[in-house]
């Protein structure tokens, strides 16, 4: 039975909230003009139209496309506000799954929307949003581990444009040792250009993500920003974030 007949169709989370501000950081400290997006266990590549949802953040602060079918809202926490910068273009969109669910399919799309509970029409609209934009988007999809598929989705980037390789809880699914070789498969991508990655995942799984001397499993999630420019890593944690995005500081 495939994915899209035995699954129920993806949960539109607020992740998109938290990569918007945290990819343009990225972008800003390598002094990137274009960014190329490599969602990590992409499922049905929503957060691979990040650039084009609007987010209003509820101290007031709005970001993105005021106008965009997709509207996301999140609470900011603490004095420190998100950073307001606009993100570069991005020239190139690819989901890595073992088994992406391919939203531009008609057939596909059908399946997810008749997932939906007839008792939630908001939930479906909202789905409807994401479908279309995704299609809009035409990400490209590659089937297999994404770990392994990882350098070559790296590969795919045009030169002049810096990967941003995202994870938004996807890291979990996988052993700590594999973790690991997901770590080193960046390092190794990075020779010869700057290579960025966006996380957001729970405290402790991201490997080499300080975790702000936070405990695991403690119910919140660590945002993290690393940037592989050669022989030079850079981690840091950027904030934290609760509800899958819903909430951060």
């Amino acid at each position: 039975m495939s994915r899209t007949a035995s699954k129920t169709a993806p949960t539109s989370t607020e992740a998109r909230a938290v990569l918007y501000p945290a990819v343009t950081e990225a972008a800003r400290r390598v002094s990137a003009s274009t960014v190329g997006l490599i969602s990590v266990g992409c499922g049905a590549g929503f957060d691979l139209t990040v650039d084009r949802v609007g987010i209003t953040y509820r101290n007031g602060h709005l970001l993105g496309h005021p106008h965009s079918p997709v509207q996301l809202s999140s609470a900011v926490v603490g004095r420190r506000l998100v950073p307001m910068q606009t993100m570069p273009p991005v020239r190139t969109r690819i989901g890595i799954d073992n088994d992406p669910i391919d939203v531009t399919d008609p057939v596909v799309a059908h399946q997810l929307r008749n997932s939906v509970s007839p008792d939630r029409p908001e939930h479906l609209a909202r789905l409807d949003a994401d479908i279309a934009l995704t299609t809009a988007t035409t990400p490209l999809l590659l089937h297999g581990d994404p770990i392994d598929l990882l350098p070559d989705a790296i590969a795919r980037i045009p030169a002049n444009t810096l990967p941003v390789v995202t994870t938004t809880w996807s890291l979990s699914r996988f052993p700590r040792e594999r973790r690991l070789r997901f770590l080193h498969r960046l390092d190794e991508s990075a020779t010869g250009r700057a290579v960025a990655w966006v996380s957001a995942e729970g405290v402790g799984v991201a490997p080499a993500v300080p975790t702000l001397g936070d405990r695991h499993a403690s119910g919140h999630s660590i945002i993290g920003l690393a940037i592989f420019d050669g022989s030079t890593l850079h981690t840091e944690a950027i904030g934290r974030c609760w509800s899958r995005g819903r909430m951060l500081s």
